[in-house]
């Protein structure tokens, strides 16, 4: 059985955007993450297959689609699949140089 449906700091976790759930639920519960372009504060929030979440994390802010729901947090190789980018390509090379810059 697959499920339909999944917690949204649980997902963060799964996906590794997160190293503990803890910590994807307090990201959560900080209001800093849309959902289809709502703001949320729950961790317990259901998230979907096509939902898009837009979250700051770090010095970046991440445009993700939803692509898998996560039966398990494994490999890195494995956490990727479950989700797509929509940023621009040239938005991504931009603050990667910029990145590489500031050192």
């Amino acid at each position: 059985m697959t499920a339909s449906s999944q917690r949204l700091d649980r997902w963060l976790w799964c996906a590794r955007f997160f190293k503990s759930r803890a910590q994807a639920t307090r990201f959560c519960a900080s209001g800093r993450l849309r959902v289809n372009g709502t703001r949320t504060a729950k961790a317990h929030f259901s998230i979907r297959t096509g939902d898009v979440l837009t979250f700051p994390l770090g010095h970046r802010v991440y445009v993700i689609r939803v692509d898998a729901i996560a039966a398990r947090r494994g490999p890195a190789s494995e956490a990727r699949i479950l989700y797509e980018s929509l940023e621009a390509a040239d938005t991504r090379s931009a603050a990667a140089g910029a990145s590489a810059r500031d050192l």
